[in-house]
């Protein structure tokens, strides 16, 4: 029953106690690195695939078109087919780029966005490293695909990318605070930085969200600006800069990036789980411990649902309202957010207590950030507009 119920970790014990058998120490531990790694590798080209078909159904359907129906059942194969044709594709190197920064970019783009599932909690025990301080590798790796937008910007010989690797300063950095100081808050509501430890201070249905919704939805909006995606795709605006910061890159270069949008997206669902809403916790669980992989699965699953529904419907923000929301809606909010949290963990209160008011604080939060918008939308919508001949 033991296998029945934990597989993934019941296999991972008998192949290291077999390889204890007749290998030292140190090589245990070191082929058990690579094949860790090796797994993530695969288990995050096997999640894009997947997230990508899915995300090509659901915006069809929202569009009234069928989407991938052709290769492979239902679809599923299209990706493998797109990922073919692209590796056949000319690569082209722009006359004037530089090629080193040119050809890196793609590279960290991708490496930033597999090196962060290596601390994302799957289920009871399938971590990749449990590290003290994984909330701040999160943050530390998260940046680096900042990073590689810019380089691709400004490595590229092209103004178009240029404008869109510049607008990299004023939008990423600006919504990286405000998803911080979300991520911040949780933090001091656990009293631990460790991802696993999150997952753990949940335990008893007492998740986040419930606590901090104002807080989940200062994360998810900040999150959808972080990875560039529709409304806030002001990075690679067709109608304004061609195709953005990736407009000269062809071949398995675009594809590339293509893979980190998406992988990126899914990282952000699941850092998002694992902050507000308990992780693989849930019923059961300590009894049949695979059940922790299927709750984070559905979990991830309707998160991620969320951004395809915002990429599928939401038209694209102006830069102006961009930045606006993050400065005077986003940042005042999270802030207000952080410093109740830090303020009730000082206090000794009974956690109903503490967990009613900071529920109560996060609605009015709510209520005046809604109140603000709607505010400033009238006036924009009452100021006077000149007249055309």
């Amino acid at each position: 029953m033991g296998f029945l119920t934990d597989p993934f970790r019941s296999i991972g014990t008998a192949f290291i106690n077999w390889l204890s058998g007749f290998l030292p120490s140190w090589a245990v531990n070191l082929i058990n690195d690579i094949l860790v790694a090796v797994v993530l590798l695969s288990l995050g080209l096997v999640i894009v695939l997947l997230v990508i078909w899915f995300e090509r159904k659901a915006i069809a359907r929202i569009q009234d078109r069928i989407g991938p129906n052709r290769a492979g059942p239902v679809g599923l194969l299209q990706n493998v087919a797109d990922a073919m044709k692209l590796l056949i594709k000319e690569d082209i190197t722009p006359f004037g780029a530089d090629r080193w920064v040119y050809n890196l970019a793609p590279v960290l783009a991708v490496f930033a966005a597999i090196m962060l599932l290596a601390v994302i909690p799957f289920g009871p025990g399938l971590i990749g490293e449990d590290l003290n301080v994984g909330v701040l590798y999160v943050i530390a790796i998260g940046s680096f695909g900042s990073m590689a937008v810019l380089m691709a910007g400004w490595s590229s010989n092209n103004k178009y990318a240029l404008l869109g690797g510049f607008r990299v300063v004023a939008q990423l950095l600006s919504y990286e605070i405000p998803m911080v100081l979300a991520m911040l808050s949780a933090v001091l509501l656990a009293g631990t930085l460790s991802m696993q430890g999150l997952v753990t201070a949940q335990s008893g249905g007492r998740w986040f969200i419930f606590l901090m919704p104002t807080g989940f939805l200062i994360y998810l909006i900040s999150a959808v600006a972080e990875n560039q995606r529709s409304p806030f795709d002001l990075l690679e605006a067709e109608s304004e800069l061609v195709a953005g910061f990736h407009i000269e890159y062809s071949g398995m270069k675009f594809a590339w990036f293509y893979l980190a949008e998406f992988m990126n997206t899914f990282t952000l669902s699941a850092i998002a789980v694992t902050l507000f809403f308990g992780g693989w916790r849930g019923p059961f669980v300590d009894s049949v411990p695979l059940l922790g992989v299927i709750y984070f699965a559905v979990k991830v699953g309707i998160i991620y649902t969320l951004f395809t529904w915002f990429r599928g419907t939401f038209p694209r923000v102006r830069i102006d309202q961009l930045m606006a929301l993050a400065w005077k809606v986003l940042v005042p909010g999270a802030l207000a957010n952080l410093l109740l949290v830090a303020l009730l963990v000082k206090i000794p209160l009974p956690t109903l207590i503490q967990s009613l008011i900071l529920l109560l604080f996060n609605i009015g939060l709510l209520l005046l950030g809604l109140g603000m918008i709607g505010r400033s939308l009238r006036l924009q919508a009452e100021q006077p507009r000149a007249l055309t001949t």
